[in-house]
């Protein structure tokens, strides 16, 4: 009982990451810092990492592995937005290292999906054929392109009006 609202807090955290994750890279494609929801999602984001640790396992994962890539990327995305305040090529470093954080938590919502949904695991039973590989494919094209196009679009601070 305890493992299954753990699990069910763990998969808010990581959706509700996921969800305000694409509204920041909203804002970095806008060139718009947007505060608020770039709290939450990296905080969201950091929990999801962390909380994924937590799971009883006995062994390390492939899981483990994203888990710690992403906490690398969200301390570098942290430090360039709060120590460095996106400051020169910080605002860039900010830009992709955030959107490489999403990207992250995207590609275990596939891995999970195709995981758990009936229809998806009919397809792809031991993820490796081709309908996941096609999926995770597609996904990170977008997110090369997602992380692309935002560190072109915010890396330069936009002119307020006086």
């Amino acid at each position: 009982m305890l493992l299954t609202l753990f699990t069910l807090f763990h998969v808010a955290l990581s959706l509700a990451g996921i969800a305000s994750g694409f509204i920041v890279v909203y804002g970095l494609l806008a060139s718009r810092h947007l505060s608020g929801w770039t709290r939450f999602f990296l905080a969201t984001t950091v929990l999801t990492s962390v909380t994924g640790f937590l799971f009883p396992v006995h062994h390390f994962m492939p899981s483990h592995g994203v888990g710690i890539i992403s906490l690398i990327l969200l301390a570098v995305a942290i430090y360039a937005l709060y120590a460095r305040r996106l400051a020169g090529v910080w605002r860039r470093i900010y830009a992709v290292t955030a959107v490489l954080a999403l990207y992250l938590n995207v590609f275990v919502l596939v891995v999970q999906l195709f995981e758990k949904v009936p229809a998806l695991k009919a397809l792809a039973p031991t993820q490796t054929e081709m309908p996941f590989k096609v999926t995770q494919l597609a996904v990170l094209t977008l997110f090369l392109l997602l992380t692309v196009f935002s560190a072109i679009k915010f890396r330069v601070e936009p002119v307020q009006a006086a």
